[in-house]
């Protein structure tokens, strides 16, 4: 069945008890209408929710959810259900599962961001070590620099790169954006940087899981003063006024199908 992800604005002061709540009698319902509740998620703005629901038809899945609590998604959208599957990982109907966005540690939806400096190992041939070490401080100062505002979490340094991981998929895109403008003033500074999203597992204060290989791998595709995102962050990102052109979709290693990528204007 086609897969979907519906956005629930406008919840005004509903608690995340009665999202869970809503969520449940969407489980009692989804029989009945052919359809089945993956999972959800409650953004960083408490009025926000979104679900990710298996469905013959969008016509099923809003029926379902109005014969449930009333409750009509805003917004549907359609996505690859092989992509998402591969980012989110397997969940089963019933379990309740749930991801504020907002939350420590990264348990739920995360947006994660490799950055790559690119071209330091010929800089560091041509300029020697020391100038490729500043050229790393550069680097590193301005991810940090473009991070902070969205309060993104890093994670682990890569030793030309950063491994990061948001709480909001908006925030990591404008940082990526915000990274590539500030680059703009450093003459010999150019990052290369991928971003997805999913749910990766934390062990040992650093991330795992299929959203950070897809990250990584997008993140390598990409060319110095790119910002490459797949198809996840581009839906998730909708309606926030930011820019996407596509590049096409991509076969990846690890991934069953190709990934559909998006780059980012920075102008």
């Amino acid at each position: 069945m086609p897969l979907y992800m519906d956005v629930h604005p406008g919840l005004g002061d509903a608690t995340p008890e009665d999202v869970a709540e809503a969520h449940r009698k969407d489980l009692e319902m989804q029989d009945e209408y052919g359809v089945r509740f993956v999972s959800y998620w409650i953004s960083e703005s408490p009025d926000k929710a979104f679900c990710l629901v298996e469905a013959p038809d969008e016509e099923s899945l809003r029926r379902c959810h109005k014969a449930a609590h009333g409750l009509i998604p805003h917004q549907v959208i359609e996505v690859n259900s092989g992509a998402l599957n591969g980012f989110m990982g397997d969940s089963s109907p019933g379990a309740g599962d749930r991801a504020y966005i907002d939350d420590e540690p990264d348990s739920g939806l995360r947006a994660i961001m490799f950055t790559d400096l690119a071209g330091s190992t010929d800089f560091s041939t041509s300029r020697g070590d020391d100038a490729a070490v500043a050229l790393v401080r550069a680097h590193d100062h301005i991810v940090r620099e473009a991070i902070a505002p969205a309060k993104g979490r890093e994670i682990k340094h890569t030793g030309d790169g950063m491994l990061v991981s948001f709480a909001s998929v908006t925030g990591a895109v404008q940082a990526g954006i915000d990274m590539q403008r500030a680059c703009a003033h450093h003459e010999d500074v150019s990052i290369k940087v991928g971003i997805t999203a999913g749910e990766p597992v934390e062990d040992a204060e650093d991330l795992y899981g299929a959203a950070v290989n897809l990250a990584a791998r997008i993140c390598a595709h990409a060319e110095g003063g790119e910002v490459l995102v797949s198809s996840a962050v581009k839906d998730l990102a909708m309606g926030k006024g930011l820019p996407f052109t596509p590049r096409g979709s991509v076969a990846m290693k690890g991934f069953p199908e190709p990934i559909a990528l998006y780059e980012v204007d920075c102008d």
